[in-house]
């Protein structure tokens, strides 16, 4: 393997160097599915995120890889026509719109057992019924390893059932593209992404048309950011936890808002409710730098995209779950009704200004503060292109952009981490 670590080398080369170098990857790994040499694979950063590593002696510079990468460009205004036919019905904050809807899971276990409401599952498991798929790109934890994610086609009820929960980790997702490319023509699949995957999974999809007969249902998780590997990380250590000694990990589950439940591997167990350890610096201190230059929220290239309900009427009566749905067009709402007609979810109609309301903030980070980021990541790289209207920020964004950015930095510090634990301690006590 022939690997060159400094950037003006990449610049003359038509791969996905040129991205990595511009500090632009997602990592969602679309690039390996359509590498037609196979001269890409995933590996973890030291900062704890996944990126592509290029053998140069299989490389033949083809440029596949830059044309389906949703790192440095994703043209808003054009996949949102080539997708949807049209761009009337758009949202400044969650994109195309043809109906919003609240609800969950009618399987109690089902519900009890996701994030939100369980309405990714159980629409996976409803398409797989009515033979509208045959499998569905999902991520599950890798049983010999519990900390990292594992991309791959659920064909079955058990398969999509091991696949439920949230993944607060990196994941490369679109890896298992290439599956779905070698799969049999007449197969049909789902794909259950954050945004830069369902960006990744549509950029490809117009390069290969093949793709887009077989992906027909894209189901997209609303994201603010993923968290590095390195905030579960920061999270054992702080719990007195070896990485070895973990068993299993779900981020979330068991009713709602959640919790996170670690099994060891001498059969104990900790569990913690997702706002002790969402608000105790792995939420909020460990974005992946990348993260901070996206723009979309709610996955507006999906065909519904799902999130929880944070409103207040759920926030003070639900224990168990409900999910927010945006279903962008008009067969996809088909299937929904149909979904509900049978007794699998129970749905109502929501108003956008509700579904808005209740990721406000999230919204306004990528819609609003995203331009004053802008204006520091381009003292130090390249920005992604959008081509999308953005809001214009305000001066508290940018003094919001600054203090980001430097908790990133502190807390990517693994030296100060014994001093990070003890100050969040000392904070929470005073709370």
């Amino acid at each position: 393997m022939r690997e060159k670590n400094f950037e003006g080398y990449f610049m003359s080369f038509n791969n996905i160097s040129k991205v990595v170098s511009d500090r632009l990857c997602t990592g969602c790994g679309t690039c390996v599915a359509f590498c037609t040499k196979n001269a890409l694979i995933m590996v973890v950063h030291e900062m704890g995120n996944y990126l592509p590593r290029l053998n140069l002696d299989m490389c033949d510079n083809c440029g596949i890889c830059l044309k389906v990468c949703p790192g440095h460009e994703v043209n808003f205004e054009v996949l949102t026509t080539e997708i949807f036919g049209d761009s009337n019905n758009i949202d400044k904050f969650i994109g195309k719109l043809k109906e919003c809807m609240v609800g969950y899971s009618l399987d109690k276990m089902v519900r009890y057992n996701s994030s939100s409401g369980g309405l990714i599952t159980q629409f996976l498991l409803f398409a797989l019924e009515e033979n509208l798929i045959d499998g569905a790109l999902v991520t599950k934890m890798k049983k010999n390893n519990p900390l990292e994610p594992e991309p791959f086609i659920a064909r079955s009820k058990d398969e999509i059932l091991l696949a439920s929960k949230s993944k607060y980790c990196p994941v490369p997702l679109n890896i298992a593209l290439k599956e779905i490319i070698g799969a049999n023509d007449n197969e049909r699949f789902a794909i259950v992404g954050l945004s830069c995957h369902i960006h990744g999974a549509r950029k490809a999809e117009i390069l290969y048309p093949k793709l887009k007969n077989k992906l027909v249902f894209h189901f997209g998780i609303v994201c603010n950011h993923t968290p590095s590997f390195l905030a579960t990380e920061f999270l054992l250590k702080r719990l007195k936890i070896k990485k070895t000694d973990v068993k299993n990990l779900d981020y979330r589950g068991e009713g709602w808002p959640g919790r996170m439940k670690i099994d060891l591997i001498n059969g104990t167990n900790v569990s913690l409710a997702l706002s002790d350890y969402w608000s105790g610096g792995f939420g909020q201190c460990f974005f992946p730098l990348r993260c901070t230059s996206c723009c979309d929220h709610s996955a507006e290239l999906s065909d519904l995209s799902f999130a929880d309900a944070w409103l207040k009427e759920y926030k003070e009566n639900d224990f168990v779950g409900t999910s927010i749905l945006i279903v962008r067009d008009e067969d996809k709402l088909k299937f929904v009704d149909n979904a509900i007609l049978k007794k699998k979810v129970d749905l109502e109609i929501l108003d956008s200004q509700r579904v808005i309301e209740s990721q406000y903030e999230n919204l306004i980070f990528k819609k609003r503060l995203i331009k004053a980021r802008f204006l520091f990541l381009r003292l130090f790289g390249k920005i992604p292109e959008y081509h999308t209207n953005l809001m214009k920020p305000n001066l508290k964004d940018y003094f919001c952009s600054i203090v980001l950015y430097i908790r990133i930095l502190i807390f990517s510090r693994r030296e100060l981490w014994d001093l990070l634990h003890k100050t969040i301690r000392i904070i929470q006590k005073l709370r």
